[in-house]
């Protein structure tokens, strides 16, 4: 009843992507094996007793002077409210041009798509080839108990000049930043100053953002691509 409750009282048009997106489940070596609801997906129970893997993406978009955009999730989202994240970190889905696998395509397609919805970003401000897809993680991150995450994702990079609009129902605020100012970021949050970050951005700060970034500015990323390894990071 509890959780009756707690799903009546979900923001509407979050309920609403919940039960309507169909996300791409996938294997371990991300093969895809079927697909299901964002809700279940994101179920900690149906995680556990079923193991669900699904595909996701995080893109991490520099402006021309290299700094790196973040976005603090709005405070109605299901899955880490208020934390603050990469530029946008969502789902491909279960439709025909975001499954295209060759050269990661289908979630390019799904890149572009999500960051108009939650940031306002034009499609021609982001074209699909400017993406560059350098890894893939495998990871697992409990929410609250109920919700969380388990998701093999897609870390995609681009470098553009962008116009920025959020959308309240998905993000609170957005900042540019440099380096330094991350780093100073992430000390706030380890060391309890009220900022949280999410476990997937932090995962991606830990492993492989700061080398990364060395590439951004040298105009090298190509030489940092590694789409055949699957870091798993649980």
């Amino acid at each position: 009843m509890a959780d009756a409750a707690a799903d009546a009282n979900m923001d509407a048009v979050q309920r609403r992507l919940m039960f309507e997106d169909e996300c791409i489940l996938v294997d371990e070596n991300d093969n895809v094996v079927g697909h299901d609801t964002k809700y279940n997906c994101h179920l900690m129970e149906k995680i556990e007793s079923e193991n669900l893997l699904h595909r996701a993406f995080s893109v991490f978009l520099f402006n021309s002077k290299y700094e790196l955009l973040l976005q603090q999730r709005s405070s109605t989202k299901v899955t880490f409210p208020l934390v603050w994240t990469n530029t946008c970190c969502s789902h491909p889905l279960y439709r025909e041009s975001e499954l295209i696998t060759e050269n990661a395509l289908g979630v390019r397609n799904a890149a572009q798509r999500k960051l108009l919805d939650e940031l306002g970003i034009p499609a021609e401000d982001v074209p699909v080839d400017q993406f560059i897809p350098l890894g893939r993680m495998l990871y697992k991150a409990p929410s609250d108990g109920k919700w969380g995450e388990h998701e093999l994702d897609y870390l995609l990079f681009i470098v553009r000049d962008v116009s920025v609009h959020p959308n309240p129902d998905e993000v609170a605020d957005v900042k540019y930043v440099n380096r330094e100012q991350l780093r100073e970021i992430v000390s706030q949050a380890d060391g309890g100053g009220g900022i949280h970050l999410s476990p997937w951005f932090r995962l991606v700060v830990d492993n492989f953002l700061f080398k990364w970034w060395d590439h951004v500015e040298s105009g090298t990323l190509n030489e940092a691509v590694d789409m055949n390894t699957i870091h798993k990071l649980i």
